[in-house]
């Protein structure tokens, strides 16, 4: 087993099924991202404050907002890359790739914790344990 597993594994799903609070709380964690369409940022601030105010008192909470915030910054570094690539042009694409993806996946996360399923997003850089 190499140093970088845990680094790409993502983290097993909190066992049990979650209550009707924490599903809607894990649905705000995952849904507060889109902040960042009106608020710079925002896409990080959301999803940290829910899981701030909920991690220690909603285990599925806890789960889903470490996850929506992890996938969040790597959407952050992927959007800072591809805007450096604009200098070479196929930056505008990778943009444009990054935002639907990023728009997506929410989408389909805040789906997922509605019904209670955990959600791991692809290609997440896992930096919040």
């Amino acid at each position: 087993m190499s140093e970088f597993d845990n680094v790409t594994a993502p983290p097993p799903p909190p066992s049990g099924s979650p209550g009707a609070e924490e599903k809607q709380w894990a649905l705000f964690a995952h849904l507060s991202s889109l902040v960042g369409l009106i608020i710079p940022f925002g896409n990080l601030l959301g999803p940290l404050v829910v899981w701030l105010i909920k991690k220690d008192t909603l285990p599925f909470v806890n789960d889903q907002g470490k996850e929506a915030l992890n996938f969040n910054i790597t959407i952050l570094i992927a959007a800072i890359i591809s805007g450096i690539l604009t200098l070479v042009v196929i930056g505008l694409l990778l943009l444009f790739l990054v935002g639907i993806a990023w728009l997506v996946l929410t989408i389909i996360a805040a789906i997922k914790v509605s019904n209670g399923e955990a959600y791991r997003y692809p290609f997440a850089l896992r930096l919040i344990k």
